[in-house]
């Protein structure tokens, strides 16, 4: 069987998505404040910070399920903030959840043509009559599925309801189904939770395997090694604003991320290193 093409890579460092200056509120409670940073072509950015921090919040601004309050979001040089959901994953933007979202009823076959098919321009009255365009998208849809199945490690259980496969195999099966949409940005929201150590390595290993396939891959995620070792750059949210943007090691390192996962004073983090050197 042909394996589905890689997309073609876009040049390094340039911006595919960008928060500008991005404020959402609920009411009196301001969950993203003036939030800006963006998303290189072909890297892996990591959003992390403590819980609360409005990770999931931007995640949920990028991908049109909220409207920011002020600021935009730019994807692909167009402005995407105010667009209908459907329409910013038409444009290339597809994601995972905390909470794994499957049709637990379909087999991973099927639920990975759901994605497949959220790509196709025939309609229902093609479908109905047969033609030749639907079935030839239906073909292709159907090589993508398997291919996908194959490349995170579930092609074995392609026939198996999604309900019935282990928590990992949901996981990875949930990733294959977003990108059978084809996206240019894949976002993943807490990928390795309940995973155990093996499968976080080998969770960090295929998340690499997608930015090598042309796709630029945005992760939230908890586990920090994990995170240091899948990631270009990362960006750090506390309190719905960002605190620190640069390297995995720079970041490590800064007295404002340290302080804000410690529960401690930016002031006190500085003077134990100044103390330490």
């Amino acid at each position: 069987m042909a394996e589905t093409p890689p997309l073609d890579p876009a040049p390094a460092g340039e911006a595919l998505l960008s928060m500008n200056e991005v404020t959402l509120r609920f009411g009196g409670v301001t969950a993203l404040d003036a939030v800006d940073f963006h998303i290189d072509r072909g890297e892996i950015l990591g959003l992390i910070g403590p819980n609360g921090a409005g990770k999931t919040t931007a995640f949920n601004v990028m991908t049109g399920i909220y409207q920011p309050t002020q600021g935009t979001v730019t994807f692909d040089g167009e402005v995407t903030s105010g667009m209908k959901r459907y329409r910013i994953a038409k444009r290339g933007i597809a994601r995972t959840f905390q909470n794994i979202r499957l049709f637990k009823a379909m087999t991973a076959f099927e639920n990975v043509m759901v994605g497949a098919d959220a790509q196709h321009s025939t309609g229902p009255i093609a479908a109905l009559l047969g033609l030749p365009r639907y079935r030839r998208e239906e073909a292709a849809g159907r090589e993508i599925a398997h291919e996908l199945l194959d490349f995170v490690g579930v092609r074995g259980r392609a026939d198996e309801l999604a309900g019935n496969l282990s928590y990992g195999d949901q996981r990875r099966l949930e990733i294959a189904r977003a990108m059978a949409t084809r996206p240019k940005l894949l976002c993943l929201d807490e990928p390795a939770a309940g995973f155990n150590p093996s499968e976080k390595q080998a969770l960090m290993e295929l998340i690499r395997s997608i930015r090598d396939r042309g796709l630029t891959v945005l992760l939230i995620e908890h586990d920090m090694r994990l995170v240091m070792g899948a990631v270009d750059r990362l960006v750090v949210l506390e309190f719905g604003r960002k605190i620190a943007d640069g390297t995995p090691a720079g970041v490590q390192n800064d007295p404002a991320v340290i302080a804000a996962y410690l529960g401690v004073d930016e002031d006190e983090v500085e003077e134990e290193v100044d103390d330490a050197s």
